[in-house]
C-alpha cells in the first residue's frame, strides 16, 4: 500500500498525458545503441525520431494537446485492466511498475528510496486522503475526469505544481514559433541543442564522463535553488 499511495500523484500526471511535453529532454538518454559507452550524433538523431513518432499519437507531424490527450487515454486504457472505466490503487500501481520495467535505467534509485523513507507515515496518510477526495463518487476507483481534476488541483501548489510550471517553461522553449504545438523541426532542434550542450569537447559524441559531468552540474543547480 505504501508504494501505491506514494505513486498516486505521479500516476495522475502520467495517465492524464501531461508529462509528454517534457520528454524532449530525453535526447541522448539511453541512446547508446552499440553499448560502447558513448552516444553519437547519429544515435541521438535515431532516438529522437523514434521518440517523436511515439509521442505523435495522431501522426500529423506535430505534438500538441490532442496528442497529449490521446496519450493519456491510451495509458489509462492499458492501466484499466478490468475495463470498468476507473482505476483502483492496485491498477495504478501495476501500471507504474510496468512503466518502470520498460525503463529499467530509471528504476528506483537509492536516493529516491531514502527520500520516501524520510517522508514517513504522515505523507502516506495525506496521499490516502487525497485519493479519497479525488474519488468523488466513492466508487473506490478514479475515472479519467477524476484523475484530471486531481492533477489540476495538485498543479496549483506543491512539488507537482512546480513540475508543471517547469514543463510549461520547457514547452515554451521548444515551441519557438509560439503556436502551442511542437513540430518535428522544433523537436529535433531542441534535441540537437541538448546534444551540443552535453558534447562538451565537440567531438560529435557524448561520453559517459560528459554525461556524469552534466548530471553533477544539474545536481549542483538543484542544490543551489534549494538553498535560495
Amino acid at each position: 500500500m505504501k508504494k501505491t499511495i506514494l505513486a498516486l500523484s505521479a500516476a495522475a500526471l502520467a495517465l492524464t498525458g501531461t508529462t509528454a511535453i517534457a520528454q524532449y529532454r530525453g535526447a541522448g538518454h539511453n541512446a547508446d545503441a552499440h553499448g560502447d559507452g558513448t552516444v553519437t550524433l547519429a544515435e541521438m538523431q535515431r532516438q529522437s525520431a523514434e521518440r517523436f513518432a511515439r509521442m505523435d499519437a495522431n501522426g500529423d507531424g506535430v505534438l500538441d494537446a490532442q496528442d497529449r490527450a490521446a496519450r493519456g487515454e491510451a495509458m489509462f486504457a492499458r492501466a484499466d485492466t478490468n475495463g470498468d472505466g476507473e482505476l483502483t490503487i492496485a491498477e495504478m500501481q501495476a501500471a507504474r511498475e510496468a512503466r518502470k520495467a520498460e525503463r529499467p535505467e530509471r528504476s528506483d534509485r537509492p536516493e529516491r528510496a531514502e527520500r520516501r523513507g524520510k517522508r514517513g507515515g504522515d505523507h502516506n496518510e495525506r496521499m490516502a486522503e487525497r485519493f479519497a477526495a479525488a474519488d468523488t463518487d466513492n466508487s473506490g476507483g478514479l475515472s479519467q475526469s477524476e484523475l484530471k481534476a486531481m492533477h489540476e488541483a495538485r498543479g496549483e501548489h506543491g512539488q507537482r505544481g512546480k513540475r508543471g510550471k517547469r514543463g510549461m517553461r520547457m514547452l515554451e522553449r521548444v515551441d519557438t514559433n509560439g503556436d502551442k504545438a511542437i513540430s518535428r523541426a522544433e523537436f529535433d532542434a531542441a534535441a540537437m541543442a541538448r546534444f551540443t550542450r552535453l558534447d562538451s569537447n565537440a567531438d560529435g559524441a557524448i561520453s559517459a564522463a560528459e554525461r556524469d559531468a552534466a548530471k553533477a552540474e544539474r545536481k549542483q543547480r538543484r542544490e543551489q535553488r534549494r538553498g535560495q
